[in-house]
Protein backbone atom coordinates (compact mmCIF):
# COMPACT_ATOMS: atom_id res chain seq x y z
CA UNK A 1 0.00 0.00 0.00
CA UNK A 2 0.85 3.19 -0.29
CA UNK A 3 -0.02 6.46 1.74
CA UNK A 4 -1.21 9.12 -0.54
CA UNK A 5 -2.48 11.37 2.40
CA UNK A 6 -3.26 11.78 5.97
CA UNK A 7 -5.84 14.05 8.29
CA UNK A 8 -6.00 14.50 12.07
CA UNK A 9 -10.25 14.22 12.45
CA UNK A 10 -12.01 13.91 15.71
CA UNK A 11 -9.48 12.55 17.21
CA UNK A 12 -8.68 10.03 14.96
CA UNK A 13 -7.08 9.78 11.42
CA UNK A 14 -8.04 10.17 7.84
CA UNK A 15 -6.01 7.93 5.80
CA UNK A 16 -6.09 7.42 1.77
CA UNK A 17 -4.52 4.65 -0.02
CA UNK A 18 -3.70 3.28 -2.71
CA UNK A 19 -2.15 -0.02 -3.64
CA UNK A 20 -2.04 -2.94 -6.78
CA UNK A 21 -5.70 -5.08 -7.15
CA UNK A 22 -5.55 -8.41 -8.29
CA UNK A 23 -9.72 -9.02 -8.39
CA UNK A 24 -9.31 -5.56 -10.30
CA UNK A 25 -6.36 -5.78 -12.27
CA UNK A 26 -5.20 -2.32 -11.80
CA UNK A 27 -4.29 0.17 -8.77
CA UNK A 28 -6.89 1.19 -6.62
CA UNK A 29 -7.48 3.66 -3.88
CA UNK A 30 -9.49 3.74 -0.61
CA UNK A 31 -10.13 6.20 2.20
CA UNK A 32 -10.15 4.70 5.86
CA UNK A 33 -11.53 6.71 8.86
CA UNK A 34 -9.66 5.09 12.19
CA UNK A 35 -11.20 6.62 15.70
CA UNK A 36 -8.88 7.74 18.35
CA UNK A 37 -6.89 5.10 20.18
CA UNK A 38 -8.10 2.18 17.65
CA UNK A 39 -4.49 -0.13 17.95
CA UNK A 40 -3.80 -3.65 17.92
CA UNK A 41 -4.68 -4.28 21.66
CA UNK A 42 -7.98 -2.35 21.24
CA UNK A 43 -9.08 -2.78 17.20
CA UNK A 44 -12.79 -1.67 16.62
CA UNK A 45 -15.27 -2.95 13.86
CA UNK A 46 -15.77 -1.67 10.34
CA UNK A 47 -18.38 0.14 8.62
CA UNK A 48 -18.24 -0.30 5.00
CA UNK A 49 -19.30 2.56 2.53
CA UNK A 50 -20.38 2.43 -0.79
CA UNK A 51 -20.52 5.86 -2.80
CA UNK A 52 -23.17 6.36 -5.79
CA UNK A 53 -22.25 7.51 -9.50
CA UNK A 54 -19.36 9.46 -10.53
CA UNK A 55 -18.28 9.68 -7.00
CA UNK A 56 -15.29 8.40 -5.44
CA UNK A 57 -13.83 7.19 -2.21
CA UNK A 58 -13.14 11.11 -0.97
CA UNK A 59 -17.09 12.09 -1.43
CA UNK A 60 -18.71 10.65 1.83
CA UNK A 61 -15.83 11.10 3.87
CA UNK A 62 -15.44 14.69 3.04
CA UNK A 63 -19.31 15.55 3.27
CA UNK A 64 -21.07 13.01 4.97
CA UNK A 65 -20.22 14.53 8.64
CA UNK A 66 -19.90 11.09 9.84
CA UNK A 67 -16.47 10.97 11.60
CA UNK A 68 -17.39 13.04 14.37
CA UNK A 69 -19.91 10.14 15.92
CA UNK A 70 -17.65 7.65 14.62
CA UNK A 71 -14.66 8.88 16.37
CA UNK A 72 -17.40 8.75 19.69
CA UNK A 73 -18.79 5.66 18.77
CA UNK A 74 -15.09 3.74 18.40
CA UNK A 75 -16.00 3.09 14.45
CA UNK A 76 -13.45 2.61 11.58
CA UNK A 77 -15.32 3.29 8.28
CA UNK A 78 -13.11 2.49 5.13
CA UNK A 79 -14.82 3.58 1.67
CA UNK A 80 -13.54 2.14 -1.62
CA UNK A 81 -13.38 3.82 -4.91
CA UNK A 82 -16.13 2.94 -7.39
CA UNK A 83 -14.66 1.61 -9.53
CA UNK A 84 -11.39 0.56 -10.91
CA UNK A 85 -9.25 3.57 -13.09
CA UNK A 86 -6.18 3.94 -15.23
CA UNK A 87 -4.98 4.24 -18.84
CA UNK A 88 -5.88 0.61 -19.17
CA UNK A 89 -9.10 0.64 -17.80
CA UNK A 90 -12.19 1.02 -20.31
CA UNK A 91 -14.67 3.67 -19.87
CA UNK A 92 -18.11 4.17 -21.78
CA UNK A 93 -17.07 5.45 -25.17
CA UNK A 94 -19.50 8.14 -25.05
CA UNK A 95 -18.26 9.76 -21.85
CA UNK A 96 -21.92 8.95 -19.87
CA UNK A 97 -21.57 9.52 -16.16
CA UNK A 98 -23.86 6.48 -15.46
CA UNK A 99 -21.48 3.64 -16.71
CA UNK A 100 -17.35 2.81 -16.77
CA UNK A 101 -15.41 4.97 -14.72
CA UNK A 102 -17.15 5.84 -11.80
CA UNK A 103 -19.40 3.42 -12.13
CA UNK A 104 -18.49 -0.07 -11.47
CA UNK A 105 -22.13 -1.03 -10.12
CA UNK A 106 -20.13 -3.67 -7.61
CA UNK A 107 -20.52 -6.11 -9.96
CA UNK A 108 -18.04 -8.90 -11.19
CA UNK A 109 -18.23 -8.16 -15.16
CA UNK A 110 -18.45 -10.86 -17.51
CA UNK A 111 -18.23 -9.78 -20.88
CA UNK A 112 -15.27 -7.80 -23.10
CA UNK A 113 -13.85 -5.18 -22.31
CA UNK A 114 -15.23 -5.14 -19.00
CA UNK A 115 -14.20 -8.39 -17.59
CA UNK A 116 -10.71 -7.19 -17.37
CA UNK A 117 -11.14 -4.64 -14.69
CA UNK A 118 -14.23 -4.29 -13.63
CA UNK A 119 -15.14 -7.02 -10.85
CA UNK A 120 -15.98 -4.35 -8.00
CA UNK A 121 -17.97 -6.98 -6.67
CA UNK A 122 -15.01 -9.85 -4.96
CA UNK A 123 -13.23 -6.28 -4.66
CA UNK A 124 -15.57 -5.15 -1.87
CA UNK A 125 -16.62 -8.78 -0.28
CA UNK A 126 -13.26 -10.36 -0.60
CA UNK A 127 -10.05 -8.14 -1.69
CA UNK A 128 -10.76 -4.86 0.38
CA UNK A 129 -11.68 -6.64 4.08
CA UNK A 130 -8.97 -9.10 3.58
CA UNK A 131 -6.24 -6.11 3.68
CA UNK A 132 -7.96 -3.89 5.88
CA UNK A 133 -7.61 -6.62 8.64
CA UNK A 134 -4.47 -7.68 7.40
CA UNK A 135 -2.89 -3.49 7.98
CA UNK A 136 -5.12 -1.48 10.53
CA UNK A 137 -6.55 -2.44 13.93
CA UNK A 138 -9.75 -3.53 12.97
CA UNK A 139 -11.60 -6.89 13.77
CA UNK A 140 -13.56 -8.97 11.64
CA UNK A 141 -16.98 -7.57 12.32
CA UNK A 142 -18.53 -5.96 9.57
CA UNK A 143 -21.39 -3.78 8.74
CA UNK A 144 -22.11 -1.76 5.52
CA UNK A 145 -24.28 0.99 3.98
CA UNK A 146 -23.90 3.07 1.15
CA UNK A 147 -25.85 5.36 -1.51
CA UNK A 148 -27.93 5.18 -4.58
CA UNK A 149 -25.37 2.79 -6.68
CA UNK A 150 -23.29 2.19 -3.35
CA UNK A 151 -27.08 1.35 -1.95
CA UNK A 152 -27.43 -1.00 -4.44
CA UNK A 153 -24.03 -2.61 -3.51
CA UNK A 154 -24.46 -2.42 -0.16
CA UNK A 155 -27.76 -4.17 0.04
CA UNK A 156 -26.43 -6.93 -2.68
CA UNK A 157 -22.97 -7.88 -0.59
CA UNK A 158 -25.31 -7.87 2.73
CA UNK A 159 -27.91 -10.36 1.21
CA UNK A 160 -25.54 -12.21 -0.86
CA UNK A 161 -22.82 -12.61 2.26
CA UNK A 162 -24.94 -12.49 5.20
CA UNK A 163 -22.26 -14.31 7.35
CA UNK A 164 -19.61 -11.47 6.90
CA UNK A 165 -21.68 -8.14 7.81
CA UNK A 166 -23.73 -7.80 11.03
CA UNK A 167 -26.16 -5.25 9.46
CA UNK A 168 -26.41 -3.54 6.11
CA UNK A 169 -28.56 -0.12 5.17
CA UNK A 170 -28.66 2.62 2.19
CA UNK A 171 -29.43 5.58 1.70
CA UNK A 172 -31.54 6.15 -1.37
CA UNK A 173 -30.33 2.93 -3.69
CA UNK A 174 -31.14 1.63 -6.84
CA UNK A 175 -33.53 -0.88 -5.08
CA UNK A 176 -34.31 -2.93 -8.41
CA UNK A 177 -31.71 -2.73 -11.26
CA UNK A 178 -33.38 -4.97 -13.69
CA UNK A 179 -36.02 -2.85 -13.75
CA UNK A 180 -35.34 0.93 -14.53
CA UNK A 181 -32.59 2.80 -16.85
CA UNK A 182 -29.39 3.07 -14.95
CA UNK A 183 -29.23 -0.68 -13.87
CA UNK A 184 -30.25 -1.90 -17.77
CA UNK A 185 -27.70 -0.32 -19.17
CA UNK A 186 -24.84 -1.12 -16.66
CA UNK A 187 -25.83 -4.64 -16.47
CA UNK A 188 -26.33 -5.49 -19.84
CA UNK A 189 -22.91 -3.68 -20.32
CA UNK A 190 -21.11 -5.66 -17.45
CA UNK A 191 -22.97 -9.05 -17.53
CA UNK A 192 -24.86 -9.55 -21.12
CA UNK A 193 -28.11 -10.02 -22.36
CA UNK A 194 -29.36 -12.63 -20.44
CA UNK A 195 -31.42 -11.43 -17.85
CA UNK A 196 -31.61 -14.39 -15.73
CA UNK A 197 -27.98 -13.41 -14.59
CA UNK A 198 -28.78 -9.90 -13.46
CA UNK A 199 -30.74 -10.82 -10.59
CA UNK A 200 -28.04 -12.05 -8.59
CA UNK A 201 -27.65 -8.28 -8.43
CA UNK A 202 -30.98 -7.31 -8.02
CA UNK A 203 -31.27 -6.62 -4.09
CA UNK A 204 -34.94 -6.67 -4.72
CA UNK A 205 -35.16 -9.98 -6.24
CA UNK A 206 -32.66 -11.59 -3.57
CA UNK A 207 -34.88 -10.27 -0.56
CA UNK A 208 -37.62 -11.85 -2.50
CA UNK A 209 -36.28 -15.19 -2.63
CA UNK A 210 -35.66 -16.40 0.98
CA UNK A 211 -36.09 -14.95 4.32
CA UNK A 212 -33.33 -13.06 5.17
CA UNK A 213 -31.96 -12.37 9.30
CA UNK A 214 -29.61 -9.87 8.74
CA UNK A 215 -31.00 -6.34 9.92
CA UNK A 216 -31.60 -3.96 7.09
CA UNK A 217 -32.15 -0.25 7.03
CA UNK A 218 -33.36 1.77 4.59
CA UNK A 219 -33.61 6.10 3.85
CA UNK A 220 -35.43 7.64 1.33
CA UNK A 221 -36.35 11.37 0.32
CA UNK A 222 -40.02 11.74 -1.44
CA UNK A 223 -38.64 14.91 -3.61
CA UNK A 224 -35.75 12.42 -4.40
CA UNK A 225 -35.31 13.33 -8.97
CA UNK A 226 -34.38 9.98 -9.41
CA UNK A 227 -37.33 8.01 -7.08
CA UNK A 228 -39.32 7.12 -9.47
CA UNK A 229 -37.69 6.31 -12.79
CA UNK A 230 -34.79 5.05 -10.97
CA UNK A 231 -34.84 3.66 -7.88
CA UNK A 232 -38.22 2.27 -6.78
CA UNK A 233 -37.73 1.74 -3.13
CA UNK A 234 -41.41 0.02 -3.49
CA UNK A 235 -40.02 -3.14 -4.98
CA UNK A 236 -38.00 -3.52 -1.68
CA UNK A 237 -41.01 -3.36 0.22
CA UNK A 238 -43.13 -5.72 -1.55
CA UNK A 239 -39.96 -8.16 -1.96
CA UNK A 240 -39.50 -8.05 1.92
CA UNK A 241 -43.22 -8.80 2.24
CA UNK A 242 -43.08 -12.06 0.06
CA UNK A 243 -40.04 -13.28 1.86
CA UNK A 244 -41.53 -12.54 5.47
CA UNK A 245 -38.33 -10.20 6.01
CA UNK A 246 -37.81 -7.43 8.25
CA UNK A 247 -36.92 -4.31 6.36
CA UNK A 248 -37.65 -0.91 7.94
CA UNK A 249 -38.13 2.11 5.22
CA UNK A 250 -37.88 5.81 6.32
CA UNK A 251 -39.44 8.24 3.80
CA UNK A 252 -38.62 11.25 4.29
CA UNK A 253 -40.58 14.84 3.25
CA UNK A 254 -38.60 17.18 0.77
CA UNK A 255 -35.43 15.56 0.72
CA UNK A 256 -33.43 14.43 -2.22
CA UNK A 257 -30.61 12.14 -3.49
CA UNK A 258 -27.78 14.78 -2.60
CA UNK A 259 -25.00 14.32 0.43
CA UNK A 260 -27.20 16.98 2.45
CA UNK A 261 -30.28 14.24 2.75
CA UNK A 262 -26.88 11.57 3.70
CA UNK A 263 -25.75 14.30 6.16
CA UNK A 264 -29.16 14.67 7.75
CA UNK A 265 -29.34 10.95 8.72
CA UNK A 266 -26.25 9.51 8.84
CA UNK A 267 -26.28 9.41 12.73
CA UNK A 268 -29.22 7.37 12.61
CA UNK A 269 -27.24 5.12 10.31
CA UNK A 270 -24.03 4.88 12.16
CA UNK A 271 -26.54 4.51 15.64
CA UNK A 272 -28.32 1.55 13.82
CA UNK A 273 -24.52 -0.40 13.01
CA UNK A 274 -23.12 0.47 15.80
CA UNK A 275 -26.03 -1.06 17.85
CA UNK A 276 -25.67 -4.48 16.00
CA UNK A 277 -21.44 -4.32 16.47
CA UNK A 278 -21.87 -4.30 19.94
CA UNK A 279 -20.71 -0.94 20.57
CA UNK A 280 -23.84 0.73 22.02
Amino acid sequence: MELISENRAFGGRYLRYSHSATTTNCSMTFSVFLPPFASAEKPVPVLYWLSGLTCTDQNFMQKAGAMRLAADLGMAIVAPDTSPRGEDVPDDENGSYDFGLGAGFYVNATQAPWDKHYHMYSYVVDELPELIEANFPVTRERAISGHSMGGHGALVVGLRNPNRYVSVSAFSPIANPIDCPWGKKALSHYLGDDEQTWQQYDASVLLSKQNHAIPLLVEQGNKDEFLTEQLKPQALVHAAQQSDTQLTLNMHEGYDHSYFFIASFIDEHLAFHAGHLGLI
